[in-house]
């Protein structure tokens, strides 16, 4: 028989995919010996039968009575006793942290008669009441299906009429009446009364807490996280302890290390006679941890004792929940710690310097994304106006958008492709669609620890907390700065998440601190210095080589002092843009084999200079050069605009240009339904005369000019959109006599390598045959994807993208992320065939793919011998080749990638 329940003392943290990792480490924190609330775990199988079936697992619930009378005997009291009850919590665990995302349900086991059974047995009336509220507001909500506003809504109607600020200002008969209301709108809402049973309330909440893993903001935070959708998740029912009995009580969050920049120290917050869910939702004002050591000597001492014991035993960033109940510390829970970029590199970078962890555990807990992130441009505060506000800087970075006041007008903006700032009193977890679309998170209340601050960093958002000058006004969509200066919905502000600063308007940017390390190669100091040592790991241990994808030599320079190997992909067709358009035009146009050839001469100096100065600036180092690839009509004139052109002109009786006329009648000849499956690519080599002539001596004259200087150039000829060994072998056969004759004329020997762009499934599914004529393949993935799905992306990604993530067809765009089951498919079948035929074979990819972190890790894992992407993504795919070396060879190292 399936077990679907296990106490605390039964579990540990490995066991994280069964118990949720809510659960597996509350079990962890039990083994260690520390002061856990006793409880119990329904395992994640649990959650999976459920939706399965529709209804309650066979068994769970004899197990659950069975768990539930052992804690009931242990404490000596039972669930909903009325002298004196015990009363429990049910919260959700995944297996990965979500933060708010799924449901929680307090006080379970208080009904009219229990609730002054507390009262007696606490010496608390106002304890009591107050417990009893959070439990009809909970289970009102989460449970029946009340709208949660409806509860704030009676809450703060209560604080107006009372005249107090919050509701820790509320006395025993206020909340009282709460309760009274609270179950009048349970009943309004519903037709139903709220349960008086404890056994029914436990038995709902458990089913409810299961209901809301797939719940609407549950759904949207996986699907932006890449967290499977058919894991499920684990329920804690743990015994509760209280931090609202009184001043000598309290509930906070702490951090081993600041989750912002990963400084050692003490960090968090605490809130005197608060339960732990005020600390997160924002609704009061938190205290420094740090005064923790004023109000509570004693259970603070206890707390850095555990909070090292943890940091050491979890060889990371530590994220703790713990409450004080009358001067005795219980501790919550604990998991891994969410951190931006930052914190990750440093504390990665720390934890290997104490020799907790190792050079190559350290790498595996950094990432390509989060180094993106420290590349982007930061505040030029130097330049910027006076301050708007100061608040808590939460999560770092820069932002500029307009100030919005509500999840769904942001949403609504951002998609008209507006740069938003959501701004909020606090955020809540239904906020999550808005902080999606946002730029940054702007609170005026709320700490590091509060819902804003943990889910902005876990998405690495922009985020400002608790700036307390603000004076929100969300009614009327306008807050209030200390100074009187209003400022209204759709203002443009700035938010400095690094400093905690908000600004008016649009404040300039300048290069990250990291960027300015990648251009100068300055010595490195702080993060930038963990960033440098994580990239110089990588590149001690990374099996992929990493390329660049260059057009110009300024772009090669770049990724030279990036750190790329070579080019993977020179684009010539970027080469015939501007001035040189018109000698395009004139190849197009021409009517004999002298007036093309004219042409090509003309642009085969432009040609020669383009391919010296990119192999000077990669001298020594491959550069792959594709052939011309798009269709020739794109160097034309708009169709339409030339005959308007000529109509008009005929209609005012001139003569219309010849040159146009000329220019219309190619377009129509050209014209093609479908032009990026039409003539393109080795397709235009072989139709059109001299083409591929001129480039390759181009490549060739250039090497002879490099070679003369004492230069080392290693260009190599890459023939795009090849379907068949035939088309190969015929443009082979060309580029080799262009080569044989410039080496004869020169007297220098001229070798390029010449092989093709996988880029058609029939090539991948024809490798070994295309490998008879190719020494390299190099994947271009882009047009894989779209061939292989039967997508235009320019068409459809505008068109379904969202509606097809929001129904789980992708869990992220084929564009972005390499679809594996799929074109990976291709990719695996045609680096084994093409193997297959010439061992020595040199495989790349050079679609945006290439750049991708995850895309990286399938490429390492397929046998690739490089990947290219553009010059800004060189270090990403360098520090993510490094990581997949080391996770390849190590497995699952446990390790947390920030």
């Amino acid at each position: 028989m399936v077990r679907y329940v296990y106490d605390f003392a039964e579990g540990s943290r490995d066991r994280a995919g069964l118990l949720g990792g809510k659960g597996a480490n509350l079990a962890e924190m039990t083994r260690l010996g520390l002061p856990v609330p006793p409880g119990f775990i329904i395992t994640t199988a649990a959650c999976r039968a459920f939706f399965a079936t529709g209804a309650e697992p066979d068994g769970m619930s004899r197990e659950v009575s069975r768990h539930l009378s052992a804690l009931e005997a242990a404490a000596g009291r039972r669930l909903g006793q009325l002298d004196d009850p015990l009363l429990v919590s049910v919260r959700s665990g995944a297996r990965f942290s979500m933060p708010g995302m799924m449901e929680t349900v307090l006080d379970i086991g208080l009904n009219d008669a229990s609730v002054l059974g507390l009262a007696k047995a606490s010496g608390s009336e106002r304890f009591a009441w107050d417990s009893y509220r959070r439990l009809l507001q909970m289970f009102g909500s989460t449970v029946m299906g009340v709208d949660a506003a409806r509860f704030e809504r009676a809450m703060a109607t209560l604080k107006e009429n009372r005249g107090v600020p919050d509701d820790a200002h509320l006395g025993a008969e206020d909340l009282a009446q709460l309760v009274e209301s609270y179950k009048s709108l349970i009943r309004v809402e519903t037709g139903a009364e709220f349960p008086q049973s404890p056994a029914e309330q436990l038995r709902r909440a458990i089913l409810a807490v299961f209901r809301s893993w797939n719940g609407v903001r549950a759904r949207l935070y996986r699907r932006r996280e890449h967290i499977p959708d058919d894991l499920g998740t684990a329920v804690t029912v743990q015994r509760m302890v209280y931090g609202n009995l009184g001043p000598d009580s309290g509930s906070g969050v702490a951090f081993t290390r600041d989750p912002a920049t990963g400084r050692p120290g003490l960090y968090g917050d605490y809130l005197p006679n608060a339960q732990g869910e005020d600390v997160v939702a924002g609704i009061r004002n938190t205290v420094p941890l740090a005064d923790l050591e004023q109000l509570e000597p004693g259970s603070y001492r206890q707390l850095l004792k555990h909070m090292r014991t943890l940091e050491r035993h979890y060889r990371d960033l530590c994220d703790i929940e713990f409450t004080i109940e009358r001067g005795t510390l219980w501790m919550l829970q604990t998991r891994v710690g969410k951190r931006t970029a930052e914190a990750a590199f440093a504390i990665a970078a720390e934890l290997t310097d104490e020799e907790l962890i190792t050079p190559d555990e350290a790498l595996a807990r950094v990432s390509g994304d989060g180094l993106a992130r420290l590349m982007f441009p930061r505040f030029d505060t130097a330049a910027a106006l006076d301050a708007l506000a100061h608040g808590i800087p939460a999560s770092p970075g820069a932002a500029v958008g307009a100030a919005v006041f509500d999840s769904a007008e942001t949403v609504r903006r951002a998609a008209e492709g507006q740069q938003v700032v959501l701004v909020r009193q606090e955020t809540t977890p239904d906020d999550l669609p808005g902080m999606v679309a946002a730029q940054a998170v702007l609170t005026s209340r709320g700490g590091k620890t509060s819902h804003a601050a943990v889910v902005a960093r876990g998405m690495g958002k922009v985020c400002v907390c608790g700036a307390e000058e603000l004076t929100m006004d969300i009614e009327h969509r306008r807050f209030t700065t200390g100074s009187g200066t209003a400022v209204e919905e759709g203002t443009v502000i700035s938010v400095d998440g690094s400093a905690g600063t908000v600004y008016a308007g649009a404040v300039p940017l300048v290069d990250s601190p990291v960027m300015q390390y990648l251009e100068t190669g300055r010595q490195p100091t702080g993060a930038v210095g963990a960033v440098a040592r994580a990239l110089e790991r990588a590149d001690g241990v990374r099996r992929l080589e990493v390329r660049a994808n260059a057009d110009t030599p300024e772009d090669a320079a770049r990724a030279r002092r990036f750190g790329a190997q070579g080019i993977g992909l020179c684009r010539t067709e970027h080469m015939f843009l501007g001035d040189r358009r018109k000698l395009v035009e004139e190849m197009i146009l021409a009517r004999t084999d002298t007036e093309r050839e004219r042409a090509l001469d003309a642009l085969l100096p432009h040609q020669r200079r383009d391919f010296a100065g990119i192999l000077a600036a990669m001298d020594g180092l491959p550069v792959t050069i594709r052939l011309l690839d798009p269709p020739l009509h794109e160097f034309l004139p708009d169709r339409t605009d030339l005959a308007v052109r000529i109509a008009a002109a005929e209609a005012r009786g001139d003569q219309p240009d010849p040159h146009d006329t000329e220019l219309l009648d190619a377009v129509g000849r050209m014209h093609e339904e479908n032009p990026m499956l039409g003539l393109r690519g080795v397709r235009l080599g072989l139709v059109v005369p001299g083409l591929v002539a001129m480039q390759v001596r181009a490549v060739a004259e250039a090497v002879v000019e490099r070679t003369r200087a004492s230069g080392d150039p290693q260009a190599e000829i890459m023939v795009p959109l090849v379907g068949d060994v035939t088309e190969l072998r015929l443009v082979r056969e060309e580029v080799e006599g262009v080569l044989a004759a410039v080496s004869q004329e020169s007297g220098v020997p001229v070798r390029c390598p010449v092989g093709t762009m996988i880029e058609l499934p029939r090539a991948a599914l024809t490798a070994g045959r295309i490998a008879e004529a190719a020494e390299f393949f190099s994947f271009g993935t882009n047009d894989l994807t779209q061939t292989t799905w039967g997508f235009s992306r320019d068409d459809v990604e505008a068109a379904f993208f969202s509606a097809y993530l929001d129904k789980g067809v992708f869990d992220a765009s084929p564009f972005e992320t390499i679809d594996r089951t799929g074109v990976g498919r291709l990719v695996e079948i045609a680096v084994v065939e093409g193997r297959s035929t010439r061992p020595d074979l040199k495989i790349g990819v050079c679609g945006e793919h290439g750049g991708d972190p995850e895309s990286v890790h399938f490429f390492h894992a397929a046998g690739l011998d490089y990947v290219s992407c553009s010059p800004f993504r060189v270090p990403v795919a360098r520090l993510e080749a490094g990581r997949a070396a080391i996770i390849a060879a190590d497995g699952d190292s446990g390790a947390t990638a920030a």
